[in-house]
């Protein structure tokens, strides 16, 4: 794609040591931009990518069009498919019904970072302190009997939701200790200093602690 000068423009503001904040600050100059989110995209370069997200139209975020960003975003690293799925999910995704309606839509979706966003979805309605939904006996059982099985990042939004299904509904805390001891996932790796480990037992332990559950 031939891009504008208007892109060009913003391409010559963002380099090697833009931050996220950075990007903020610029997007909070354009505001909503959906042809120039999509130039910005068309570059496939990491960072513009992210700026286009922040300005994208999330009322023109159809299957069809989220199916191409995913496809682009497959092109990167794990690392940054995953930053940029998760940003897509923060920013855009989470603030319409209809694009909501279509995360709740994708728990058996044949793209895993769709399948991941699904879960994670699950985990943000509890961690943001709402009462947790009534699809959490649902939820385990796809959990204990698919996480195994699944890719990296799918297993990572599994296992974070079932850590926050242990913090916040002390009913099922006890199964999803279990679940953590059962897969080993994430046992003995290391964390960042006030990084919370994500092996469950730990995890659920350290998490309800802080929040007296």
């Amino acid at each position: 794609m031939k891009l504008s000068s208007k892109a060009e423009n913003i391409l010559a503001q963002i380099n090697t040591k833009t931050k996220l904040g950075d990007l903020r600050i610029i997007a909070k100059e354009i505001k909503k931009d959906h042809e120039l989110a999509m130039e910005l995209w068309s570059t496939e370069w990491f960072l513009p990518m992210q700026l286009a997200i922040l300005i994208m139209d999330n009322k023109l975020l159809s299957q069809d069009l989220i199916n191409e960003l995913d496809k682009d975003m497959q092109t990167h690293p794990y690392d940054e498919r995953n930053q940029l799925m998760d940003w897509l999910m923060a920013n855009q995704l989470t603030k319409d019904k209809k694009t909501i309606a279509l995360i709740q839509s994708w728990e058996n979706s044949p793209s895993s970072l769709q399948r991941r966003t699904y879960w994670y979805y699950q985990a943000r309605l509890r961690w943001m302190g709402q009462a947790p939904p009534e699809n959490t006996p649902d939820l385990l059982s796809a959990i204990e009997t698919r996480i195994a099985m699944e890719d990296p990042e799918v297993q990572w939004a599994m296992n974070f939701t079932a850590g926050w299904i242990g913090v916040f509904e002390k009913k099922y805390r006890d199964r999803c200790v279990a679940l953590g001891e059962k897969t080993g996932l994430y046992k003995g790796e290391m964390v960042s200093k006030g990084c919370t480990p994500d092996y469950l037992p730990e995890f659920i332990a350290i998490e309800s602690s802080k929040r007296n559950l």
